[in-house]
Order: structure tokens, then C-alpha cells, then sequence
């Protein structure tokens, strides 16, 4: 027997199958239009051919969830548009091509330890660690007086994202950052 959740459960990173193919959820919106019955609009990706749909479930519908191979892999290096990932146990290489990976990519540093996602041995997509630690490159000079919580300021990362962080960091620092969200947590401990 399958694996079913109600639509009104469908999460970020679940992954389902819709019209026979395996597909992530990208985001999920629920509605509850006037006197109707309640909705959930799905952005879904599909891992066979990256095809994105939307898909408007009523609540109680039933989806299937699927259950993939989770394995931790160490990034290596990018390649043009590839990005090569290392078995930590048995030094087997894959790479993944930055269509797949998508907004990924920015948190994506040299020995970063991650899970790369697998279907029937074939790898189909990543899963970050929550933070990461990102080096500041560029953002505009310290605010003199400005307090910890009260300024933000656009900051570029060697990775080449901009995140907006406190008006003290300032180049050369190393922040961590939310890979959920996108946002600053905190200055990263040596």
C-alpha cells in the first residue's frame, strides 16, 4: 500500500507522485475562497524532466508520497553549469546540472557536507544543511552608530547571493546564513 497524505499536508520538499511522475513540491498556498470548499494551490517540479506545473488540490484530496534515498555527499566544484558531489564513504562521484539544483547553487561552498537525494540510484537533487557560512566580498561601509538590529544592508557573498545583513559587516567577514530563507543569522564562530 501506498504512502498517501491529505493535500492540506503537502510541505516545501516533499516529494509526490502526480500524473505518474515523481515530483518535489516547491511551495504550497491554501484557500478557503468565500463559502467554498478549502484549496491548496501546489507548485510542483518534476524530477524526470524538471517541468514545473501548478496543480490546485481540494483539501481532503489524497497525494502520494515518495519516499527517496537521502545519502551525504561533500561538494567538490563546479564545472560550467555542473556541480560534482562526493560519496563521503565510498568516494563515488556525481555531478548535477545547475537547472536541477536552482537557487542552491548560491549556498553551495568547496567541502560542504550535504545530502544529495537519489531515485532508484540516480541522483535527482540535494538537500542543504539549515546554515551555511558565507564570506562577504562586497557590501557598503559600516554605518557609524548604528545599532545590531535597527540597519540592514544588501551584502554580496563570495558564492555570488545577495543577502541583506546588519550595517556592522563588513568585507571579509563571515556570516551565517538561513539556506531556507536566505536570510542572515548570525557572524560565523571560528
Amino acid at each position: 500500500m501506498a504512502d498517501t497524505v491529505k493535500a492540506n499536508a503537502l510541505r516545501k520538499g516533499m516529494y509526490v507522485r502526480f500524473n505518474g511522475e515523481i515530483c518535489t513540491v516547491m511551495s504550497t498556498l491554501h484557500l478557503t475562497p468565500g463559502n467554498l470548499r478549502a484549496l491548496v494551490q501546489a507548485k510542483l517540479r518534476s524530477l524526470a524532466s524538471g517541468n514545473q506545473l501548478e496543480h490546485r488540490f481540494r483539501s481532503e484530496d489524497q497525494v502520494e508520497r515518495v519516499h527517496l534515498e537521502e545519502v551525504e555527499f561533500e561538494y567538490l566544484y563546479q564545472d560550467g553549469d555542473d556541480f560534482h558531489f562526493m560519496n563521503t564513504r565510498t568516494y563515488e562521484q556525481v555531478h548535477l546540472h545547475r537547472e536541477v539544483l536552482e537557487d542552491k547553487v548560491g549556498y553551495l561552498t568547496p567541502n560542504l557536507r550535504l545530502m544529495v537525494i537519489a531515485h532508484d540510484g540516480r541522483p535527482v537533487d540535494i538537500s542543504l544543511p539549515l546554515t551555511v557560512d558565507l564570506k562577504i566580498v562586497d557590501t557598503a561601509p559600516e554605518i557609524k552608530g548604528a545599532t545590531a538590529s535597527a540597519q540592514r544592508k544588501p551584502a554580496v557573498t563570495d558564492t555570488g547571493i545577495t543577502i541583506q545583513v546588519p550595517s556592522f559587516i563588513g568585507p571579509g567577514e563571515v556570516v551565517r546564513v538561513d539556506t531556507e530563507t536566505g536570510t542572515y543569522v548570525s557572524r560565523a564562530k571560528d
